[in-house]
């Protein structure tokens, strides 16, 4: 089947999470595609039963719908090269593999595991690499054709070139030259006659139009045998994009089984999938500009596999959390204010809450959803809080000067009516008081946050705080921070 279109393709295991490594393989083959107004094909390659888990299809079907990442051809809606679910396509594997025996670049192999443990052994104690040592590369016909009508058990294998070089060109790392020597002969059918991974892949892509095969280095070492397999069938080669790892620091590749957040952690935690797709983007690929906030759209047209770097991708939570602030703070009120509600749920029980205000302070300060319950925890009740909150030296404030301030609020706030007692009417009432006194505001609001809050940290300051909480309950706070003030000062 020809295709005059760019074709790339994401070919996960189900084995479990997505993982941000396989999020953002999966995000370059789609901007790869769709920057090129190609296809992007969805293939599930489930041969590892072992390592199968129950639900991960699912995952990572919801995962790509989640991100925008959708595919044109999949096992859900079909098109023109399926199955595109590898146990699906086994019967096929064979007959290609019997193609290259007949060719001359792979050849029958029956030995057993006793003899090939023995090989290791003996290559191991002579400092040699492990590799096949060939035994039955140059069976004749007549002893190959003996030992399979006698039901000897065997397997596929390449017959790699055991001299001269193989060189293939990747987009990232460029021209890459390997010695023949030091290929070893793989196996691409398995003795169950299953394919192996590395066989099926080179065949699925194949018989699946892609043009482009974007994936991992640590799939570099494999290419030439690939390349070999592409030559032996006369097959054109694709275009390479290896991409570096994601790395948790200098020296560990970031790791589910390490407990490195997975895109089900992440969303979890309350970062906004956007948000997330976003930041991965960036982890090893760098626009042409200073722009850092795309939204798919945008990275579809920016798109250049020029800017891949060939250096590994450090995850940095602190970008992360920058990127995901800046989605928060573009959501609606209304919007922002449905996310927060679970998170703001968590430590406000108060029926009577004004959670459309708590999330209104909240969206200009929080950078991830988890955040929140922690920076609203003393709404339902004042915590116990050590009243060397009131000393601050940068609002030059003091415990005398914190009683005086408050014994000044009281009666204000007092004074204002029910009705008027909202952010505006507060913030009139406080910042006339301020004017009177002749005081830098500090010298006022700093007290009253500490007194309604019992918090060095909150997500506004005094004004907003006393609006959240209302104002009978505004008063009762003040009233308590000046008896605990008197207390300390006449000790």
């Amino acid at each position: 089947m020809n295709f005059n279109e760019v074709r790339t393709r994401f070919a996960p295991s189900p084995t479990g999470y997505m993982h941000v490594g396989n999020l953002r393989t999966a995000l370059y083959a789609f901007l790869m595609a769709k920057s090129k107004g190609g296809k992007f094909i969805l293939r599930i390659e489930d041969t590892d039963q072992e390592r199968y888990v129950e639900g991960a299809v699912d995952i990572i079907y919801n995962t790509l719908k989640e991100t925008g990442l959708v595919w044109d051809e999949g096992p859900d809606i079909g098109g023109p090269v399926g199955p595109y679910v590898q146990s699906e396509r086994m019967g096929m594997f064979k007959d290609y593999a019997l193609q290259l025996v007949e060719k001359g670049a792979a050849y029958y192999c029956f030995c057993d595991k006793d003899r090939l443990e023995e090989v290791k052994v003996i290559q191991k104690a002579s400092g040699m690499a492990p590799k096949y040592d060939g035994h039955c590369r140059d069976l004749t016909p007549q002893e190959v054709q003996a030992k399979l009508d006698a039901g000897v058990p065997y397997v596929i294998r390449q017959k790699m070139p055991q001299e001269g070089t193989t060189t293939f060109h990747d987009e990232v790392f460029g021209d890459i030259t390997v010695e023949n020597a030091t290929l070893d002969d793989q196996i691409l059918i398995k003795a169950d006659g299953m394919p192996t991974y590395n066989f099926a892949n080179v065949v699925d892509d194949h018989t699946m139009g892609i043009t482009h095969v974007i994936r991992g280095n640590e799939y570099l070492s494999s290419t030439p045998k690939y390349n070999l397999l592409y030559e032996a069938f006369g097959w054109e080669v694709p275009v390479y994009i290896h991409c570096s790892p994601v790395m948790k620091n200098a020296t560990e590749k970031l790791s589910k089984r390490n407990g490195d957040a997975s895109y089900q952690d992440l969303v979890a935690k309350g970062y906004l999938k956007d948000a997330v797709l976003n930041y991965i983007a960036l982890l090893g690929w760098s626009p042409k500009g200073d722009q850092e906030i795309f939204t798919l759209e945008e990275l579809i047209r920016e798109f250049d596999i020029a800017g891949i770097s060939k250096s590994p991708a450090i995850f940095d939570v602190k970008k992360l959390n920058y990127i995901n602030g800046e989605y928060i703070r573009k959501l609606s009120a209304e919007q922002f204010h449905e996310m927060a509600l679970p998170w703001i749920r968590k430590t406000v029980t108060r029926q009577d809450a004004d959670t459309q205000l708590i999330a209104k302070v909240l969206q200009a300060r929080t950078e991830v959803l988890c955040d929140i319950p922690e920076q609203v925890d003393f709404v339902d009740a004042l915590p116990e809080y050590d009243l060397s909150m009131y000393c601050h030296k940068k609002m030059k404030t003091t415990l005398e000067s914190s009683l005086e301030a408050l014994r000044e609020v009281l009666p204000v706030l007092e004074g204002l009516e029910e009705s008027s007692f909202t952010e505006e009417g507060i913030h009139t009432a406080l910042f006339d008081l301020i004017a009177r006194l002749e005081v830098k505001n500090g010298k006022i609001l700093w007290p009253v946050r500490v007194a309604v809050s019992g918090k060095q940290f909150t997500p506004g300051g005094g004004v907003e705080l006393c609006a959240i909480l209302g104002k009978e309950e505004s008063l009762r706070r003040i009233r308590r921070g000046i008896e605990l003030l008197e207390a300390e000062l006449q000790k």
